[in-house]
């Protein structure tokens, strides 16, 4: 398993997380799979996966406290399994602090390509390794925007002099914004830059990430441009 990237997969379907477990490890992954929430955020702590897949609804914790709780203790990317692409579903997990999510039924590749894109993103196994997203790539030094500073060399952000806390996902999104301070970034493109998405994505997932990100540098720093995306104001 070392040598593996470990999936934590929390589903109450039998059929459903046999199924998947089975496609994951054909595809190399390492998973452990728990029937339910509790269970699931027990193996999260003993034993610290590289990934979490979490179902919507889950028996005893359901999986967006379950994320809550994870997103508590640790930045490790969470991909939320959810039945209902229109449901409020969705957005209560990315608010809760999930990276992304897939729409069931999925396609057993599509799961491994979204899989494939967090870890990408996150720098672990089966990536390239890059951390920054491309338009922030060579910048370097520290960026000052008002109180907030961007230090694009440690990955360190700062509002008033305090540290700011985001997960790297929040991170690749203000170094998208910073590298292009005033410059419009539409959804689409940072759906590209960010969530490596080369087909269309939904852009809740953007609109969602960009207010958590409001709520730690500043509600006024990134200024919605309505009909065509947003800027980071310089």
């Amino acid at each position: 398993m070392a040598d593996q990237t470990h999936v934590l997969f929390v589903e109450d379907d039998d059929v459903i997380r046999e199924a998947t477990q089975l496609a994951l490890e054909r595809d190399g992954f390492a998973v452990t799979a728990m029937p339910d929430g509790l269970s699931g955020l027990e193996s999260f702590r003993a034993d610290r996966p590289d990934i979490a897949l979490l179902d919507v609804m889950l028996p005893g914790l359901d999986g967006v406290s379950l994320c809550r709780r994870i997103r508590d203790e640790s930045t490790v990317p969470v991909i939320m399994l959810s039945a209902r692409a229109d449901s409020i579903d969705v957005v209560l997990g990315l608010e809760a602090g999930a990276d992304d999510y897939v729409t069931k039924p999925f396609d057993g590749a599509v799961l491994v390509a979204r899989i494939r894109a967090v870890l990408r993103r996150f720098g672990h196994a089966g990536g390239d390794g890059r951390t920054e997203p491309g338009g922030a790539a060579g910048t370097g030094g520290v960026l000052t925007f008002g109180d907030l500073e961007v230090d694009t060399d440690g990955m360190e952000v700062r509002r008033a002099g305090r540290p700011v806390a985001l997960t790297p996902t929040e991170m690749r999104l203000l170094l998208e914004f910073s590298s292009a301070p005033g410059t419009v970034l539409s959804r689409d493109k940072l759906l590209e830059r960010v969530w490596d998405y080369g087909w269309g994505g939904d852009t809740r997932v953007v609109d969602v990430h960009v207010q958590r990100l409001r709520t730690k540098i500043g509600q006024d720093r990134i200024e919605t441009v309505r009909g065509f995306g947003y800027k980071l104001k310089a």
